[in-house]
This record gives C-alpha cells, sequence and structure tokens, in this order.
C-alpha cells in the first residue's frame, strides 16, 4: 500500500507548451548571453567594448566624414571615445517615435550601417555595437555635437535616465560615449590595459591614412582638474591638449599597410629591399596587401576585413595563401630554379619567414559568428587570389634580385621540412614519441588520468631528488633538466628532436609534435615550470616558454602550462616558520625593527648526520628574540618537506597559469628576447634595466 501511495503522489512530468517560450525584450538577450555579442566576459572582451565604439568613429572615417578619433582612459574605469564626424542624428526616429539616437544606443540592430548610402564599407557590429556596450554598462552616456547645439542622453544598464536633451551651443561636429563596464558581467575585472589600446589603435591608424588617433590616459588625473575639462559647458571638446598634463600617444600615418609592415618587420632582418604593395578593387571588393620577407622561420599574417583584426583568418587569408603558392610555384618552374625531383613548394614553404598584411573591404560582409574573427565572405577568397596573383607575378618578374631571395629561401625551407620529416619519422619508427618508451628520468605519477596529474619541470638533479622525495606520487610526475634546454626560437623540428632534454620533453608529453601533434593524447594537464629564483632560472623559464609558445601553442591555449612561485624567505622565529613569497611579505612578517639573522645554508639534521640531537641544537640557536631568515636561490636549497609544504601541495602552492592575451605582443617579445638580433634586446634590457629586482 505505501508503494502505490507514493506513486500516486510523484510529481507529473513537466510538459513543454507555449508558456516555457521565453521572450526576451530590448536589450535583455545581450545582458543574459553576453557572449554571444562580445564572444567572453573576459579581458578579450571587456577591451571588445571599446573596439565597438570606436569602430563606430572609425566608420566615419573610412566614409570621409571624420578625420579624428581619440579614446580616453577615465578613473573607475569609464572609457571616453570622441570623433569630429557628423554626429549621431538626434531627430525623432519615423519608426520608434524617439531620438534617433536613443533608438541607436537602446535598440538591436538598429544603425546606419544596413543602408549602403550612408556607410560603403562598415565594421562594427551592423547596428548592434553601441547598443551591446550601452546593455553591458552601469552607467552610459552619448553627447552629440551637431548643427550648433550639444545634445545628451544618459543611461543606466541600457536604459535611458530621460529624453535627449539640448544642453548648450557649439561649434564643434561629432559625437562622444562615455561608459563604465558592468562588474557584474566581467567578473574578472573591469580594469583596461593601457597598453593593449594603444597596441591596437596603431594597427588602426596604419589601415585608415590620413586619420589622427589619440589615446590618453587620465586615471591618474588630478579630480578637479579633470571635473572641469569633462564639464559639456567648458568647451572642452578634445582633452588632448588641456590643463591634465596626462599621458597620451598619438597616430597618423600615410604610408598604409607598407608602413605596417615596416613596423611589423622593425625588430627582424629583411631578406629583400622592396617591399610588395598592390590595391585594387573588383567585383565591388577591395583589396589591399603589402608583404616582405625576413631571415626568420616562422610566418607573420596579419589580417583584416573592413579593418577588423580576424585573428582567425577566413576566405580573405585562403585566397591569399592559395594565390601565393601558385604564383611561387609557377615563378620557379619557369625560371627551372629548382630540380624536378624535389617537387613543388606547399603553402607552408612559401610562408617562412614571411610578414604579410592582408586588408580587404566588402559592402556586404559576412563574418563567422558576431564577434568577427573570422571572414565568411565567399567573393573575398576569389578577389584576394585574383588581385593579389596577377600583381605578385608582376612583381617578382620585375624585380628579379628579389624573386630569386624569395624562391631561394622557399627551397630552403622545402628542404628543412623534408629533412625534419625524416628526422621525426625515424623517431617514430622507434616509438619514442608515441609513449611506448618514456624517459629514463622522468619519475612518473601512478594515476592514469590526465586531468589530474601533473608534470614538474624542475632545473637539475638536486631540485629533481627533492621533489620526487617530496611529491604525490599518485599525481604528481618529476622531470629533472640538465642546464638551459635548446632556443628554439630559429630551430626546426629535426634540430630539436635531436636535442635530449627537449626530446625527453616531448616524450613525456605523449602529443608528438609538428603534424603530428594531438592535444588529445596530452599525458598531463598541468606542467608546472618550477626553476630556481636567480638570472639562470630565469633563462631557463623563457626557454620553456619560448618552446612552447613557438611549436605547442595549444598547450598554453588550453591552460595546461603553470608558473610555480616558490618562496624566496624561510623565517624562522623561536618554533613558528613562516615562508614569505616576496620582501614585501618578509618585511611584513618580520617587521621594521627585528633582531634577524641573515643564513646563507641551512643544513637539515639528515644531512648533518646529528639526528635528534641536532633537532635540539638547532632548537637552542632559534630560542632567542631573533629572526632567522633564509634565501632559497634554488629549488635544491630545500629538503623534500619544505619544498612539498611551498611549493607541490595543492592546498598551499602559488601557481600562475600561463596564457596570451596578446599573441602579436607575445610573438613580438619573443623576438627580441630569443632572436638573433642582438641590437633590440640591447634596446629591451636597457629600457626595462630600472624595472628588474636585483638580488645580489
Amino acid at each position: 500500500m505505501a508503494k502505490e501511495k507514493d506513486d500516486k503522489t510523484k510529481a507529473k512530468p513537466h510538459v513543454y507548451d507555449a508558456s516555457d517560450i521565453s521572450v526576451l525584450e530590448g536589450l535583455e538577450p545581450v545582458r543574459r548571453r553576453p557572449g554571444m555579442y562580445i564572444g567572453t566576459t573576459g579581458p578579450e572582451g571587456l577591451h571588445h567594448l571599446v573596439w565597438e565604439i570606436f569602430d563606430n568613429s572609425r566608420d566615419e572615417a573610412m566614409a570621409g566624414r571624420c578625420s579624428r578619433i581619440e579614446v580616453t582612459l577615465l578613473p573607475n574605469d569609464y572609457i571616453r571615445v570622441a570623433d569630429d564626424g557628423n554626429g549621431i542624428p538626434v531627430g525623432i526616429h519615423p519608426k520608434t517615435k524617439v531620438s534617433a539616437l536613443e533608438t541607436v544606443m537602446t535598440v538591436l540592430h538598429a544603425g546606419g550601417k544596413f543602408d549602403n548610402n550612408a556607410y560603403k564599407v562598415s565594421s562594427g557590429l551592423h547596428g548592434v555595437g553601441a547598443s551591446v556596450v550601452n546593455a553591458l554598462s552601469v552607467h552610459a552616456k552619448a553627447i552629440v555635437h551637431q548643427d550648433g547645439g550639444v545634445h545628451m542622453q544618459e543611461y543606466k544598464i541600457g536604459k535611458p535616465q530621460g529624453k535627449v536633451k539640448q544642453i548648450g551651443k557649439s561649434k564643434e561636429h561629432g559625437t562622444i560615449i562615455m561608459f563604465q563596464p558592468d562588474g557584474t558581467i566581467f567578473k574578472e575585472g573591469t580594469a583596461f590595459d593601457y597598453q593593449k589600446i594603444i597596441n591596437h589603435l596603431r594597427q588602426q591608424a596604419y589601415l585608415v591614412k590620413e586619420l589622427l588617433i589619440t589615446v590618453i590616459d587620465a586615471r591618474a588625473a588630478d579630480p578637479q582638474k579633470l571635473e572641469k575639462v569633462l564639464d559639456s559647458s567648458s568647451g572642452n571638446y578634445w582633452l588632448k591638449g588641456s590643463e591634465l598634463n596626462v599621458p597620451d600617444y598619438s597616430f597618423y600615418f600615410e604610408g598604409g599597410l607598407v608602413s605596417l609592415v615596416k613596423y611589423y618587420n622593425k625588430l627582424q632582418k629583411p631578406i629583400h629591399k622592396n617591399i610588395f604593395y598592390v590595391e585594387k578593387e573588383i567585383d565591388g571588393v577591395g583589396v589591399e596587401i603589402a608583404l616582405q620577407y625576413v631571415d626568420d622561420i616562422a610566418e607573420r599574417i596579419i589580417p583584416f576585413a573592413n579593418n577588423i583584426y580576424t585573428r582567425e583568418g577566413g576566405t580573405h587569408v585562403t585566397g591569399f595563401k592559395t594565390a601565393l603558392t601558385r604564383t611561387v610555384n609557377t615563378y620557379c618552374k619557369k625560371n627551372e630554379m629548382m630540380k624536378e625531383a624535389e617537387g613543388g613548394f606547399t603553402g607552408d614553404d612559401v610562408l617562412e619567414g614571411l610578414t604579410a598584411v592582408i586588408s580587404v573591404k566588402l559592402s556586404e560582409i559576412q563574418f563567422e559568428g558576431q564577434t568577427k574573427a573570422k571572414l565568411g565572405s565567399m567573393e573575398a577568397q576569389g578577389a584576394t587570389a585574383t588581385i593579389f596573383g596577377e600583381a605578385f607575378a608582376a612583381f617578382l618578374e620585375e624585380n628579379p634580385d628579389d624573386a630569386k631571395t624569395i624562391v631561394n629561401k622557399s627551397i630552403l625551407a622545402l628542404k628543412a621540412r623534408k629533412a625534419a620529416k625524416a628526422a621525426k619519422d625515424s623517431v617514430l619508427r622507434k616509438g619514442a614519441l608515441e609513449g611506448m618508451t618514456l624517459p629514463g628520468k622522468l619519475a612518473d605519477c601512478q594515476s592514469k588520468s590526465a586531468e589530474e596529474s601533473e608534470l614538474f619541470l624542475v632545473e637539475g638533479d638536486s631540485a629533481g631528488g627533492s621533489a620526487k622525495q617530496g611529491r604525490d606520487r599518485r599525481t604528481q610526475a618529476i622531470l629533472p633538466l640538465r642546464g638551459k634546454i635548446l632556443n628554439v626560437e630559429r630551430a626546426r623540428i629535426d634540430k630539436m628532436l635531436a636535442s635530449k632534454e627537449v626530446k625527453s620533453l616531448v616524450i613525456a608529453m605523449g602529443t608528438s609534435i609538428g603534424d603530428t601533434f594531438d592535444l588529445e593524447k596530452m599525458r598531463y594537464h598541468k606542467i608546472i615550470i618550477a626553476t630556481d629564483a636567480d638570472v639562470d632560472g630565469s633563462h631557463i623559464r623563457t626557454l620553456l616558454l619560448t618552446l612552447f609558445y613557438r611549436y605547442f601553442r595549444q598547450v598554453i591555449d588550453a591552460g595546461y602550462i603553470y608558473i610555480a612561485q616558490p618562496p624566496l624567505y624561510k623565517i624562522k622565529h623561536g618554533k613558528q616558520v613562516s615562508y614569505a613569497y616576496t620582501d614585501d611579505e618578509k618585511e611584513k612578517i618580520v617587521g621594521k625593527n627585528a633582531d634577524v639573522v641573515e643564513i646563507e645554508e641551512v643544513e637539515t639534521p639528515e644531512a648533518s648526520g646529528e639526528g635528534e640531537e641536532g633537532e635540539e641544537e638547532a632548537e637552542k640557536k632559534t630560542k632567542s628574540n631573533k629572526f632567522h631568515i633564509q634565501r632559497f636561490k634554488g629549488l635544491g636549497e630545500m629538503n623534500p618537506e619544505e619544498l612539498w609544504e611551498t611549493t607541490m601541495d595543492p592546498a598551499n602552492r602559488v601557481l600562475k597559469q600561463v596564457t596570451i592575451e596578446d599573441a602579436d605582443a607575445a610573438n613580438q617579445i619573443f623576438d627580441i628576447l630569443m632572436g638573433s638580433e642582438v641590437p633590440p634586446r640591447k634596446s629591451f634590457i636597457q629600457s626595462n634595466a630600472k624595472l628588474a629586482e636585483i638580488d645580489i
């Protein structure tokens, strides 16, 4: 009976009906699913807000109605973007029955970019940019200078706080947008990166000729002066040149993409003098390309569609690569510059050492997704291939010395590719990279689950011995590295696999390398770089990061690479032992006027052979009121217990995850630090020496 009763009282299954259909109104969809509009709510998505407002101003410039844009970082994470365009219309919209300004700022898919008469080429979110930014901001303000008047409207979480009203008179013309991102949306923080914004807008200045772009950091400005300058009645339209006295950068380029290629190659050694350049339109698609080869093995293709950086490429990149491979092969065969037995070039051969900027402009543009990371317009592929192929073929014919240099570099790349494949195949035949034979010095963990397994890369056998003794054998593996590994910045796979240390790491990871790389075969989901806190340790860490960045980028993107932060100091006061990871932490523990004894090296009782007597003696020494401080310069100075407690125990350790927020900036840093050119590295060291913490 009881069972029968229970069955009767069971909840009836939910019936899916019309009432389950959600209807989101206004800007609610943006706040409910922000990732659909800006890609992520992390730092990239946060800065995407700036790009969207800037793009609206930049589209004004592309339409010939704007010559100046100013982006300012303000206190409390506000952004101010001003331009001297026509200004967003403030009249009543015939459909929405409210001001056109309010419509643009509060209605999705409202804007002038759907009408080719207004904007032949545009690059914003096609009518959702301004409204999306508004929706994701706790406060926003739009100020329009137009027809001798100043018009203003404020918003909170995308909702207008009154009608558009005229607040004064003005001789200026243009639009000012101010917004403060919503911290409940951007939970990782709402602080903008000044350098990131500078880098992005510098790029944009190259793409739009004769456009003045200024970036100002007014976050530390005098509050009273700033309030005065921002006051609408003050007459200060532009903040540059005002009394704020804050850092600013301005960009204005007449050379276009050629200047951009020169900028990207400023730390490289070009192998040919003339920079290739073409600008042409076919079937309504404008194509502009500049390129130059450098003495390097890495390719640098920087693609844009309607001035939007398409980091994932797209149809314009496909068309370019196809035409490049075909054109170089045709020229090489025509001039009998390669033996028939060597076969033809692949795409990888002709891309090696290439720096190319590709820019296409279309009136009816299609991106794969709202974030515009990849171009999907098929007409761009054919137009790019045709225009570039014809122009580059002519360039090779007209510049035979440059052509010979380019072809010879491609031949060298072809030979290196074949040598690398032969070396890799040889290793694969032996089964080394397939995980059949793990390196002997690897102390592997017991777990077969990659999700919970960790690989510690430690410097030297001394640290390796302590780590092996102190680890959690079930989940933690140890791979000691002897000395400094190979600098792979300019090394190909065949040379890499000849390096014992690099080869051991590749085998331990289990992913293979090159075209056989498989992230799914990764044996550890945490690879922890644990090097000493000295110059050699920093160098080894940089070499390892270079290896991962150049050849295992997917491992970084997956979030598997970490840097361990062992403590710098062990502080003993009586029986109390503390660890400090920075000098500030040490000062906080010890205090200003404490009696301190600096210890160069502490010998453990096990090492001294004293046993319990040694412990008693050590205790006597610390019974005074003095602080005994030991500076750890190497992990090998720690005993297994100390190493476990401070650096390996998941409950106590400090790890920093390695991420790449700005690939272009990261690429440039690796070029400087690990490349073969000495002058850029010397200049970098001199410029940043004051930031270094020197331990003498």
